[in-house]
């Protein structure tokens, strides 16, 4: 890829971007401003001029990001050494060291990856082990601190050293229950989605020899988003680049919203801190949205003090002026809302419903939304809702799997044990209990023993003996790779599961759905066999499953349907629509009343930042001077941001003004009744 042919597709700073290939360098990619091309193209450019692509390794958030990132590497250089690249999240990067280097650690590399549910059981496991009562460890609040802990590369020692010293009690008793859920974790051969970051590292730490390999390995590292990588994947980076010193960050300091999640803004904040030698590169041509939301949007971040400075600028045109609608009620804001779709679809027939979202800043303000949607008929699609992959029976094979790739996965075993009901209820299970505490051994050894089974009914006994044959048969079944669909149909057949739905689900209909819906899990394996390269086996698939992010669930959901997208703002960032509605601007709702508290309200004007940018045409705020709060009637006031938008731009008006004629002589003067209302 010559100069002249980068020119001709990148604008100077982009091109400036992909041409810089060695040493440290931190392109702030403002919203829209091309960075997965910039990405893309540094990577096909740095093959072009030599570089072996086993040498290169992108790290993003997403795998939506990474397919996309792949897709279009594809197209810009040969596609087999475009297959070399390794691109990928830094979930899926660390699972595959993990399963070469876990041994180190006294881990087997057939470890499981647990979920959210199978967390919790054990963090209540944990608790009871030590004694303690439910409400002395509420598991939402232990399960943070430990991914907290995690995240700042705290092990359980040092953590009950920090809580030696802290003067708050609670601290002591959730680092005394991550102590215990992490030795639980580890005689089970299981880790969560913290280990397996927090574990590369150690392994990198560890053992000097292994780290050595995959610095020689990935000799250039590319960022994506990296406003949003956290203490541990900083630490990752660092110690992957520490040799050669070649690293290329992309990210945008203006859309670091994930604070709450362990993010670190002071990563991208601080980056020529860390590596003085940097080249930084800044890309503020816009193009995806209209001036008039770029002028608001770079008004509003700039009230934000810390912060790379940068002006978004477009050849979109002026666009339209943004809307902000003030509304009686939340249910009044709602029939707006699909008013104003539904006219405007009227009004232009080349539109489509995919050309609108709806943002909103928590999940529950989605039902006055849905049900005015429904009323008029329009079609809608939810992010965020209950996913297929989140259905008890899917999890349930799931489960079964599981036991079959990592027979120390006690937490699956107990799940399924006796789904459907085989005879192995409460009293087989204290009985596993018993002797595990005797032997420390899995429960899928213990309940093969015939020293355990003369413990057990006939009945039981018989039932266990199936199971475990079972298994065992299945274990040898699924060792060559390749065809995994039809064996995971074949197994949870004769495992007895299938058959057994409809003594799980009592009435008929649901168990015909439930068993459908494991049929439909099946044809989902079968369609991500389709896509691999090679015979993958189970343990691959498990892997993919577990690392696959609830965007990418929903998506499999939802690609083929069409309607008005409903989100959170956080689900919304990296997508664009030519119309956006932010609904119920409000103080205590969007900025979020707990932000005030906790002094975060500079992440809330990020996030508000995001919102923006996700239009290309029009931007509608609304917000309602009364709504519903835990059942009482409550006043309510339009949100200090509004407050940032440039008058000049912004026209304020009620619903009837604007469905009626939509005619700007006939907008109220708004601005003076929002400073009115945000003053008193």
């Amino acid at each position: 890829m010559t100069d002249g042919e980068i020119a001709r597709v990148l604008n100077s700073e982009q091109g400036n971007a992909v041409k810089t290939i060695k040493g440290p360098v931190r392109v702030l990619a403002g919203a829209g401003t091309g960075k997965t091309r910039v990405i893309t193209f540094r990577i096909a450019h740095m093959i072009d001029e030599g570089i072996d692509p086993k040498n290169i390794l992108g790290m993003t958030f997403t795998n939506k990001a990474a397919r996309e990132m792949k897709e279009r590497l594809g197209s810009l250089v040969d596609p087999d050494k475009a297959d070399k690249v390794t691109i990928g999240t830094f979930h899926s990067f660390c699972g595959k060291v993990l399963r070469k280097e876990i041994k180190r650690l006294h881990y087997l590399p057939n470890f499981s990856i647990i979920d959210d549910s199978d967390q919790n059981g054990l963090i209540r496991q944990a608790a009871a082990a030590l004694g303690y009562a439910k409400n002395e460890v509420p598991v939402p609040l232990v399960k943070n601190y430990i991914s907290n802990m995690k995240n700042k590369l705290c092990f359980p020692k040092q953590a009950k050293k920090l809580a030696d010293h802290d003067e708050n009690h609670e601290n002591l008793r959730f680092a005394r229950v991550y102590a215990e859920y992490q030795n639980l974790l580890e005689s089970q051969n299981v880790v969560d989605f913290d280990d397996m970051l927090l574990l590369v590292h150690e392994i990198f730490d560890k053992f000097p020899e292994v780290l050595k390999k995959y610095q020689n390995l990935y000799k250039y590292l590319l960022v994506d988003e990296y406003q949003d990588t956290n203490d541990v994947q900083f630490a990752i980076i660092e110690q992957l680049t520490k040799e050669h010193h070649n690293l290329c960050v992309v990210g945008d300091d203006d859309q670091s919203i994930y604070g709450w999640r362990g993010a670190n803004i002071s990563n991208i904040l601080d980056f020529d801190k860390k590596f003085p030698d940097v080249k930084p590169i800044k890309l503020e041509q816009n193009y995806r949205s209209t001036s008039k939301i770029l002028k608001a949007a770079n008004l509003v971040i700039g009230k934000n003090s810390k912060r790379h400075g940068k002006n978004l600028w477009s050849g979109q045109g002026e666009g339209e002026n943004l809307i902000v609608v003030k509304t009686p009620a939340a249910e009044d804001e709602a029939d707006f809302i699909a008013d104003y779709i539904a006219q405007v679809m009227g009004d232009n027939p080349s539109r489509s419903y995919n050309d609108f979202a709806v943002l909103y800043r928590s999940n529950h303000l989605s039902r006055q939304i849905e049900l005015a949607l429904r009323k008029t008929s329009i079609p809608y699609r939810m992010v965020g809702g209950q996913e297929f992959f989140k259905r008890k029976e899917i999890k349930d094979a799931v489960a079964y799997l599981k036991i079959l790739a990592n027979p120390k996965d006690d937490q699956s075993l107990l799940r399924v044990l006796n789904l459907p009901p085989r005879g192995l209820g409460k009293k087989v299970v204290d009985t596993l209990k018993k002797y595990k505490a005797a032997s420390f051994q899995p429960f899928t050894f213990i309940i093969g023993e015939e020293v355990c089974l003369k413990k057990f009914s006939r009945k039981a006994a018989k039932s266990a003996r199936d199971f475990c044959g079972c298994l065992d048969k299945y274990r040898k079944v699924f060792s060559p790779p390749g065809d995994i669909a039809m064996k995971v149909k074949d197994f949870l057949s004769d495992i007895g599961y299938l058959d057994g739905l409809q003594r799980i689900y009592k009435d008929h209909a649901e168990s015909l759905k439930r068993r459908e819906n494991v049929y439909e899990f099946i044809s989902a394996i079968a369609e991500y066999e389709k896509k691999c390269a090679s015979a993958m086996n189970l343990q691959d698939y498990l892997e993919s499953y577990a690392l696959m992010e609830e965007n990418d669930k929903v998506e499999e959901q939802t690609e083929d349907s069409g309607g008005v997208t409903l989100t959170t703002i956080h689900a919304a960032k990296g997508l664009e629509y030519p119309y956006i509605l932010q609904v119920a601007m409000e103080t205590n709702i969007f900025p979020h009343r707990r932000s005030v508290t906790d002094g975060s309200v500079d992440e809330e004007l990020r996030l508000f930042y995001v919102s923006l940018t996700r239009a290309k045409e029009q931007f509608v705020i609304s917000y309602s001077t009364s709504r519903m709060d835990k059942g009482v009637e409550r006043n309510q006031f339009p949100s200090e941001f509004i407050k940032y938008l440039p008058e000049d731009i912004v026209d304020v008006c009620t619903p009837e003004d604007l469905i009626k004629t939509m005619e700007k002589g006939e907008m109220l003067k708004g601005f003076e009744a929002i400073q009115a209302m945000l003053d008193n």
